[in-house]
């Protein structure tokens, strides 16, 4: 395996590519008693137009999340039961970009790592259980339905963007999971839960020998040819309409404003540009911000603000949202003080005192064995090291900042989501 140790973090972090294609990275923590394992594979929401061994396919929307629904059961087999007698807990999550698979534990680590690779690992979609378990997601797409804050974003991608699959929810609809089959997901789980396609990552008291042994003892060492994803959807930074407005049973309007980004791509430079717009976000509307202050004051928005930078596989966004009663006012405003910081420049001392905050704010994260596994993780298949973030941090200029700023916060960029009363509210 490969070792590497980065003074700034005082963190070790192991890295192995086994015979069958696997990547593992092992990030010891001595002493600690909690350990913790995501098994993930490079297969989320949007990759639903694929190629396997030569062949193209095209799958229904929602399919990587119903898979993920389905790999818990194992014949004859309660998989999560099988984690909590082993003293665990268990769980999983899809995003647009890749599936994860987790559990933590205290105890009996060996045994629930061979659990977790075993069941995510095993293929069983008997047909009676998959139509069981339509019945549960479309349940949970019912509930989706009724979140305002889900429905806020899924409105705004919808009309930020013309093509690309972000346009769809993770969850797919009714009608598309519908169109899911044992044999949809079946053909899913060949193409993209194969060793070579996924990345086995531990944070915790463990030995890295250990981790990869377990993992090839599992798994095999047998290379298959893995599904290859269709290119990226590239668009234009023009939205498909500036502002889309729907009604649902609240008591205050709520919004999501978002400006279009170019996609940042992979690599240093695409994670460097991430961490340029975490700061330009904070910058213009963080708490500390002074047209936070001035929203505020004004009554334009309340303690639910909140605003990120939002990435997924070919596109970017630059967001803020919360509940206002006069969600129009805010893009006028947010606009105007961008422009006048790109005018006005921001002191040195105010973006070293924001910068070391950031940096600060992402080294305590660390201190989360979850949130330590999900960023090792998802910037792996960004093809960056994480933890070599500080250098990163240090390398961001203020110019880095405005020329962000004056580039992404524009009007012709920008999309407004707001969710009314039925009634019709104050607006």
């Amino acid at each position: 395996m490969d070792k590497r140790y980065y003074e700034a973090l005082d963190e070790t972090l192991f890295t192995a590519k086994l015979s069958n294609g696997l990547t593992v990275l092992v990030c010891p923590k001595p002493g600690f008693t909690r350990r913790e394992a995501y098994f993930v594979a490079d297969f989320g929401a949007i990759h639903t137009d694929f190629t396997l061994e030569g062949q193209r396919y095209s799958v229904p929307a929602g399919v990587a999340h119903y898979l993920e629904h389905k790999m818990f059961e194992l014949p004859g087999r309660d998989v999560s039961a099988e984690f909590a007698a082993l003293g665990a807990m268990d769980n999983a999550f899809t995003t647009f970009d890749l599936t994860a698979y987790y559990f933590f534990c205290t105890e009996n680590f060996d045994a629930c790592l061979r659990l977790l690779l075993e069941f995510v690992s095993t293929p069983w979609f008997p047909a009676e259980s998959v139509e069981r378990e339509r019945g549960i997601i479309d349940q949970e797409i019912g509930m989706n339905a009724d979140e305002p804050g889900t429905q806020v974003f899924e409105n705004l991608t919808r009309a930020m963007y013309r093509e690309h699959p972000i346009r769809v929810p993770i969850l797919g609809s009714s009608e598309t999971i519908r169109e899911i089959t044992p044999q949809v997901l079946q053909l899913c789980h060949r193409a993209f839960y194969d060793p070579a396609n996924m990345l086995l990552c531990v944070v915790g008291d463990v030995d890295p020998e250990q981790v990869c042994a377990a993992a090839e003892a599992v798994l095999g060492s047998e290379m298959r040819p893995c599904g290859v994803k269709a290119p990226e959807v590239t668009e234009d930074m023009t939205v498909f309409q500036p502002e889309v407005v729907a009604q649902m049973d609240i008591s205050m309007p709520t919004f999501c404003l978002g400006f279009k980004a170019e996609c940042p791509g992979r690599g240093e430079e695409a994670i460097r540009q991430e961490f340029v717009a975490d700061l330009a976000a904070e910058v213009l509307f963080g708490e500390s911000s002074a047209l936070y202050l001035k929203l505020y004051e004004e009554g334009l928005i309340d303690g639910s603000f909140g605003g990120g930078f939002e990435t997924s596989e070919g596109c970017a966004m630059l967001t803020c949202g919360g509940d206002s009663l006069y969600p129009r006012d805010i893009l006028p405003e947010i606009l105007a003080a961008a422009e006048r910081i790109v005018s006005c420049g921001i002191p040195e001392g105010d973006f070293l005192r924001m910068k070391r905050s950031a940096l600060g704010r992402r080294i305590r994260d660390l201190d989360s064995f979850d949130s330590t596994c999900f960023r090792l993780c998802a910037h792996y298949l960004s093809d960056y090291d994480y933890f070599r973030f500080p250098e990163l941090y240090e390398a961001i200029t203020v110019s880095d900042l405005l020329s962000f700023l004056s580039r992404v916060v524009r009007a012709e960029r920008s999309c407004l989501s707001i969710i009314e009363p039925i009634e019709g509210g104050t607006l």
